[in-house]
């Protein structure tokens, strides 16, 4: 029996909707992407709000009638249902290594890369100076991190990886530059050596 094609409803320039399709390439999955135009709010529409996600946000998925919103969330799942084990670890501490990684990426990357980027590519009323000075504390941690052990939870990729890559390889589109996190850049180029991978466009400011 073939996979159903899993629906991505998303926005091409959202780096959390990439986290979700590039996940979905990683793992091989067939996929329908979804508009779901920010810059008119049709994530705001009433019919979206009931049937795909109450929050009002992008990206959410339809797998065969099941409806999941948030892109970490989603990422779970996929690796729990569709990664054979390769992209969470079965065991209680590397699952708690990933998952401190994945309240990482809702917090410290959040307000620091995502939100210098937010405001350069969407134009939102931020404090950049916050979000740049937050990006760099960030990465530096990183920089050790990934001195210590090649990936962000170990040896090898895990959804983590995937929860941090986008907003970490777009930083500069924010003004925060990677020039100094050599470790930083390797671990970039060994996701994009992945099979699979895909990148999110880079883009002027719309």
């Amino acid at each position: 029996m073939s996979q159903p094609t899993i629906k991505l409803y998303g926005f091409p320039l959202s780096g959390h909707s990439h986290r979700v399709s590039l996940m979905l390439s990683l793992l091989g999955l067939p996929t329908e992407f979804i508009l779901v135009d920010l810059k008119q709010g049709a994530q705001k529409a009433p019919d979206f709000i009931a049937t795909i996600n109450s929050f009002g946000q992008v990206p959410a998925i339809d797998d065969d009638g099941v409806v999941l919103a948030d892109s970490n969330a989603i990422l779970v799942y996929l690796a729990n249902k569709y990664g054979k084990g390769l992209w969470l670890p079965a065991d209680p501490v590397g699952q708690a290594r990933v998952q401190r990684w994945l309240s990482a990426a809702a917090g410290q990357l959040h307000a620091g890369p995502a939100t210098a980027r937010l405001a350069v590519v969407f134009g939102a009323d931020v404090d950049t100076v916050t979000a740049i000075n937050r990006s760099h504390a960030l990465l530096n941690l990183m920089e050790q991190q990934l001195t210590a052990s090649r990936f962000l939870a170990g040896e090898q990729p895990t959804i983590a990886d995937i929860a941090f890559y986008t907003y970490v390889a777009h930083a500069p589109e924010g003004n925060v530059s990677l020039a100094d996190y050599p470790q930083v850049r390797a671990w970039l180029a060994s996701i994009e050596a992945l099979p699979g991978f895909v990148g999110m466009p880079r883009t002027e400011v719309i």
